[in-house]
């Protein structure tokens, strides 16, 4: 404790200063001291929640692409093989082209292809592993067609994880064992 008047130290129970004379009065602080907000760098900040958004676009894309191959297999097959259409009625025609029949396992191996690589950016990120950061940035780069959700989880990935900073700051915290 020191003097308010003079800056003299005094101890603990002493009324007036013996220096100056002046009464001793203990001040309580009417606030505590906010707490020093601790920087943390961009890749850290953001890793965890870069890695649950690649697991989470990487289910998504596996839930879009069996809807999108069930409506393509029933629309080039006319309603999964019974010759008539929908209602009972006859389709006639040379729509859908014979060439969409052969369409829906293009889309089935591009859905896998899509979706197993959000889920190892996402695994990768999540365990930090040295592989993680370079497997994120080139699925990002893929994402960027996919709009909205890829365009948005691509960018935000390349702003988190392609600077030169993030590869070292990366490359630091990463699970080498």
């Amino acid at each position: 404790m020191v003097c308010q008047a003079c800056g003299t130290p005094v101890g603990e129970g002493v009324h007036f200063c013996p220096k100056c004379g002046a009464q001793v009065v203990m001040v309580q602080p009417m606030y505590a001291r906010p707490p020093i907000p601790m920087y943390l760098p961009r890749v850290q900040r953001n890793l965890q929640t870069l890695g649950i958004l690649w697991c989470v676009l990487g289910v998504y894309r596996v839930v879009t692409g069996l809807i999108g191959m069930i409506f393509l297999r029933a629309f080039t097959t006319h309603n999964f093989g019974n010759d008539a259409w929908m209602f009972g009625g006859r389709f006639h025609g040379g729509f859908p082209p014979v060439w969409m029949a052969g369409l829906w396992p293009v889309i089935a191996v591009a859905t896998i292809f899509a979706a197993a690589l959000a889920l190892v950016a996402g695994y990768g990120l999540l365990n930090r592993r040295p592989w993680g950061r370079i497997v994120a940035i080139i699925a990002a780069i893929l994402a960027l067609i996919k709009f909205p959700f890829g365009t948005a989880l691509g960018i935000y990935t390349l702003w988190v994880l392609a600077p030169g900073a993030s590869g070292l700051e990366y490359d630091a915290i990463a699970d080498r064992s």
